[in-house]
């Protein structure tokens, strides 16, 4: 039986859930976040291996989101994805069989909004190789009685200078057919009547898919696209990217590894906010 939101649940874990890969998904992912063969062939052609981009832990991360279906009383329409982040532990592997093992992190009551978080680790027979954390607002479940949790203020505030790296890169008109290919089928993102019934203009691109975009940027500023450098990204989502929109990565060096975050599109609406990265230095 699901139990009402409370911060009672911190803490619950779910079953392990298993899941599996290979090198044909490793390399659908990366088209979906926009890889192309003339500068990451290493990550689209298994004659190089594949490598695999850091950021496709997500998906099998999300798993653990839906460890959470069915213990807890939500209305799915009323959830909103607001933060995702990765900690790679080691470089994700192109043929794999994992298991996700999810829990609850966090609970606060925003007032008109519940916040949940639930951390996903995946784990093969050697052991943890990334943990993921998502954190979703569901509309008009808050009112619970709880904490309202920490504010955002002061947290990876971007520096008063201009960015040490900027990438700038198109999405396509299809990319949002693409990623959903990745597994995240939400028809919000490829059917028009279904997107406006929603109260949308049309389809935009999954939350996620933006991410992978911004973590392929960051892999080639500061990793030199090796895998193996990158260690974790964590960003909010801040506003919507539409088929064809640019995505612009500005990226601050602000210590030893560390780099704090931000993506605009072309017509200057942040997109990904609150941003960092962490990484091993050449």
């Amino acid at each position: 039986m699901a139990e009402k939101i409370s911060p009672d649940l911190v803490g619950m874990t779910f079953d392990p859930i298993p899941y599996s890969w290979d090198s044909k998904d490793t390399m659908l992912y990366a088209l979906g976040v926009g890889s192309k063969p003339e500068t990451e062939l290493d990550f689209l052609y298994e004659g190089k291996g594949p490598k695999v981009l850091p950021t496709f832990g997500v998906i099998a991360g999300m798993m653990s989101m839906g460890g959470m279906m069915g213990k807890i009383e939500m209305d799915l329409a009323t959830l909103l994805h607001g933060e995702q982040s990765i900690i790679q532990h080691r470089p994700l592997p192109s043929v794999a069989n994992v298991e996700c093992i999810g829990r609850i992190s966090e609970i606060w009551d925003k007032g008109k909004a519940a916040v949940v978080g639930v951390e996903g680790v995946v784990q093969d027979k050697n052991g943890p190789i990334c943990t993921t954390k998502a954190t979703v607002f569901l509309r008009g479940q808050g009112g619970f009685g709880g904490e309202r949790g920490p504010s955002s203020e002061g947290i990876n505030v971007i520096p008063d200078r201009e960015p040490d790296h900027v990438v700038e890169e198109s999405t396509l008109p299809q990319q949002g057919a693409l990623y959903r290919l990745s597994g995240d089928r939400n028809p919000i993102h490829i059917d028009p009547a279904f997107a406006q019934m929603a109260g949308f203009k049309g389809p935009f691109l999954h939350g996620l898919c933006s991410y992978g975009f911004v973590g392929r940027h960051i892999l080639q500023a500061l990793c030199g696209n090796e895998p193996e450098r990158f260690g974790s990204f964590e960003a909010r989502f801040a506003d919507q990217v539409w088929p064809g929109d640019q995505i612009i990565t500005k990226i601050w060096i602000v210590g030893e590894g560390e780099a704090i975050i931000q993506a605009e599109t072309q017509k200057g609406n942040i997109v990904l906010s609150k941003a960092k990265a962490t990484f091993k230095p050449e």
